[in-house]
């Protein structure tokens, strides 16, 4: 009875809980996730003043991934001006000719190069998705498939594939297993990895072709429909992709996002692709564009940083620790379902990794988990709840390209159906991959 009153008072769990009924209700996520923090900070006796201090200083934990969404939306913004996403989408448009799982595809393999090929992340999406949205309507495609697609290109590389982002959130993992006792090899990471891939291609064929297959009417508007008329390529095209392979490349060798997006801008103003005199039109587009969802990943790094200082996340295993059971897959289900938990508040799979390593991986070694089973387990345990999350990139890109004509629910029709495809998938093939390793 006591450990039940300690897990219903737990800060953490009732701030989580409340985060995702205000979602539910359409409060906004900025919103819902400040009043979530206050409430975490204040269930768990901190001072007001205090919990605003620790929520403000905490938001620096997101700084980085916030300068370079601004940055890639500014490089996105240079894009679109330049011409190059219209002779995009018009080739797309012809290469689709009427046929939905051609543009499915297309837009799958389009998500996926944004994560691993030319790592502009979600920046793509508010770019190439608002024009296609006419060519949806008259397909009567379910935008729900459309967005579990696309969170599938912007999560499914990254635990899968060590380039890119991938690269970065698989020696994450290493990192964390090294600094806590268990020695890997950061090129060994993605082989055990790939089986949670498998499992988010099964989620998302389950999406496309069983859950979202019949035909949805969606308003035509105006802005929903933009004429695409596609053109030759041109000089400055070519050097608008020599900028992006030149935004990869710096990432890849500096390990600094904000730096290769930044070359990239660079050499588009120094070769006048985009005049000089509209480079502050440039940022503010990008501020546009992506301001929104850098803010709400500040916001989510505070969050983040307050329950962190209440300690109730750990308190919160501890609670459950001794009715942990010693059978290994039960026990593998309750880590990856506390990893789903903590992800869909904070937003971030890439976040979630060093508070799992820390609780965790001196559990699993003592149960008797081998390495491998423990990275297949961190990177689920991370992973999960990033498709569903209200604060996550993967689900607040899709909906900032899917609702330009505001005919697309953010939690309704990106959080709810990207979470039930592609965490239920993850869990089950995390399981099937421990049974495997063992």
């Amino acid at each position: 009875m006591d450990t039940l009153i300690h897990i219903c008072t737990n800060p953490a769990l009732i701030s989580i809980i409340l985060l995702c009924f205000l979602c539910v209700k359409k409060i906004n996520v900025l919103l819902a996730i400040i009043i979530s923090t206050i409430l975490a900070g204040l269930t768990a006796g901190l001072d007001i003043s205090h919990i605003m201090n620790t929520f403000i200083s905490g938001m620096g934990g997101n700084s980085e991934t916030a300068l370079s969404y601004i940055l890639l939306g500014a490089f996105a913004a240079t894009m679109a001006h330049s011409g190059f996403t219209n002779i995009i989408s018009g080739k797309i448009n012809k290469v689709v000719d009427g046929k939905k799982y051609v543009l499915f595809g297309i837009l799958a393999l389009i998500a996926m190069a944004s994560q691993n090929i030319v790592p502009i992340h979600i920046a793509f999406i508010p770019i190439i998705i608002p024009p296609l949205l006419g060519i949806m309507n008259k397909l009567m495609v379910d935008r729900r498939a459309v967005a579990c697609i696309l969170a599938f290109g912007l999560k499914m590389p990254y635990i899968a594939i060590p380039a890119g982002f991938g690269l970065i959130f698989q020696n994450l993992i290493a990192d964390n297993m090294i600094q806590n006792g268990v020695n890997v090899l950061r090129n060994d990471i993605w082989k055990y990895t790939s089986i949670l891939g498998l499992g988010m291609i099964a989620g998302l064929i389950v999406a496309v072709f069983i859950t979202y297959r019949k035909p949805r009417i969606y308003q035509e508007k105006d802005n929903s429909a933009p004429e695409i008329q596609a053109s030759k390529f041109l000089l400055k095209h070519w050097i608008v992709i020599i900028a992006a392979l030149a935004t990869f490349v710096v990432q890849l060798i500096t390990k600094s996002l904000p730096l290769g997006a930044l070359v990239g801008l660079g050499i588009i103003f120094s070769f006048k692709v985009i005049p000089q005199e509209k480079m502050d039109h440039m940022m503010n587009e990008g501020i546009y564009l992506m301001g929104y969802i850098a803010f709400v990943m500040l916001v989510a790094a505070g969050f983040a940083n307050v329950l962190k200082e209440t300690g109730s996340i750990e308190t919160l295993v501890n609670t459950l620790l001794p009715i942990l059971p010693s059978n290994i897959y039960l026990s593998s289900l309750f880590i990856l379902i506390i990893g789903l938990f903590i992800t869909i508040g904070i937003g971030t799979s890439f976040g979630t990794i060093p508070i799992l390593a820390v609780l965790f991986i001196p559990i699993c070694v003592k149960q008797g988990f081998n390495p491998q089973q423990i990275i297949v387990l961190l990177a689920a345990a991370a992973a999960l709840g990033d498709a569903g999350s209200p604060a996550s990139d993967t689900t607040l890109g899709p909906t900032s390209g899917l609702n330009a004509d505001g005919q697309h629910n953010h939690i309704f029709d990106t959080c709810i159906p990207t979470f039930l495809h592609y965490n239920i998938a993850l869990i089950t093939f995390a399981l099937l991959g421990i049974w495997l390793l063992h």
